[in-house]
């Protein structure tokens, strides 16, 4: 199987041998740029990463003869990876179980320093920049409020669009998240309302029920304004959801049903001696 046949298959489908293949157009610069670039957003997924893959792409994001878009797009596929290794991780030590992160404690901890000195090479195109930023706050460390604020301070719209996604990581940016929602960039207001539905912040209640209510919302705005009703308030978000459960858009009725799923876990009382029932949110 090829990297054009592996696009098409769901990771969970991949063959055992899908890493291998995955690494190999990768590391070969003689094979064709838009393998490459597949490769790159394929090592992101957490089914095949390791520490082997994890350092080809920081090689990748570190060379300066390579392509500025593949260097950008090994930059935010070591994400999830960074991501997911930081919720595992227990002190300056190491993880909690170590077998439940892909790569070891020593390859995340070489991440998180190289992106931070990539991040501070202005030298690095614009956009690997920005792509290292995006990656690097989902495992937070202490430059990142710093650099945030001046992302979003710039004015300029791609750093400001980075800025607000990182704010959906970083705690401390409700005004400015509140501002975001706001914007008439729909880049940016899309961040913001996602970002004010992780940090579940009530201030943006108003705004992101008249999203969901408006039929006129672009899907993609409101599958994300759908999550964050039932994130900021999940006791009143049944009854602004239920008639979307039952929309003919398939997407947009599974979305609003997990959602409600979602709200009653929130919402309900260990003490219960009953689950509410999803009747209750009907009308």
């Amino acid at each position: 199987m090829d990297i054009k046949s592996l696009c098409d298959v769901p990771s969970w489908e991949w063959p055992r041998d899908a890493g291998k293949v995955i690494l190999k157009t990768l590391t070969e610069k003689g094979a064709d740029q838009s393998d490459r670039l597949a490769a790159a957003e394929l090592a992101g997924d957490l089914v095949v990463m390791n520490d082997q893959l994890a350092g080809a792409l920081l090689a990748i994001v570190r060379s300066g003869d390579e392509p500025e878009d593949l260097r950008a797009t090994a930059a935010i596929a070591l994400g999830a990876v960074l991501e997911q290794a930081d919720t595992e991780l227990v002190d300056t030590n190491g993880f909690e179980d170590p077998e439940d992160v892909p790569i070891s404690y020593s390859t995340f901890r070489n991440l998180q320093d190289s992106l931070r000195k990539l991040y501070f090479d202005e030298t690095i195109a614009k956009e690997v920049r920005l792509r290292i930023l995006e990656a690097s706050v989902r495992a937070q460390q202490d430059w990142h409020p710093s650099v945030i604020k001046t992302a979003y301070s710039s004015r300029d719209e791609d750093w400001m669009l980075t800025a607000v996604f990182s704010m959906g990581y970083v705690r401390g940016f409700n005004d400015q998240i509140l501002e975001a929602l706001k914007s008439t960039n729909p880049e940016i207001h899309y961040e913001a309302v996602r970002a004010a539905g992780n940090w579940e912040l009530d201030a943006a209640w108003p705004h992101v029920v008249a999203l969901v209510n408006d039929p006129a919302t672009p899907k993609p705005l409101l599958l994300a304004a759908i999550d964050a009703v039932a994130s900021i308030r999940p006791r009143e978000a049944g009854p602004i959801l239920v008639d979307l459960a039952d929309s003919d858009d398939e997407e947009i009725a599974e979305a609003a049903d997990e959602a409600m799923g979602m709200a009653r876990v929130m919402s309900s009382d260990p003490s219960d001696e009953e689950d509410e029932d999803e009747n209750d949110w009907v009308n």
